[in-house]
């Protein structure tokens, strides 16, 4: 059964950083694609950044050279780092990667940015 386990949410004060991990008990190498959502209170699920099999990287336009999706192959772990922290940036990030298929997603963790 395909697992995969997120880390790093927590509180941060506007203009920090943070740095979300998402770890895979299935190799990336057979992923088609893979990327963050994350989702506010009372708002739907949106896309924050993703990586498809051709590498083409997307990113919300409100985290443009703010955050930045990576991976670690060998650790079958992703990563999306994110500076200049913005109140708005205050949801549940999940991560997701398509095998196949079908979808997987991580169970969300918190990232709140409040002063």
């Amino acid at each position: 059964q395909v697992q995969l386990v997120e880390s790093g949410g927590g509180l941060v004060q506007p203009g920090g950083s943070l740095r979300l991990s998402c770890a895979a008990t299935r190799t990336f190498f057979s992923a088609n694609a893979m990327g963050w959502y994350r989702q506010a209170p009372g708002e739907q699920r949106e896309l924050v950044a993703r990586d498809s099999r051709s590498s083409i990287i997307n990113y919300a336009d409100s985290v443009k050279g703010r955050f930045t999706i990576s991976r670690d192959n060998a650790k079958n772990t992703m990563y999306l780092q994110m500076n200049s922290l913005k109140p708005e940036d205050t949801a549940v990030y999940y991560c997701n990667v398509v095998w196949g298929y079908r979808d997987y997603w991580g169970q969300g963790t918190q990232v709140t940015v409040s002063s």
